[in-house]
């Protein structure tokens, strides 16, 4: 299960969420405003490890290494 980044488009604020997949769609805690993925932050593998070859997109990725 990932644990991304979003930011709510209506009032800002940056938070993490578990998803079961990274497509679902997430409301914002705060104002349950729609968010989106924010990429800004760093990403690290599924061992925990940061990664430096991701951006942090999985709909461009080939998967963690």
């Amino acid at each position: 299960m990932p644990f991304l980044q979003y930011k709510c488009e209506s009032c800002g604020k940056k938070f993490d969420e578990y998803v079961k997949v990274y497509t679902d769609p997430v409301r914002c805690p705060y104002c349950q405003g729609v968010t989106r993925r924010d990429y800004s932050g760093a990403v690290y593998s599924s061992t925990g490890q940061q990664s430096k070859k991701c951006s942090g997109n999985c709909k461009t990725c080939g998967g963690c290494r």
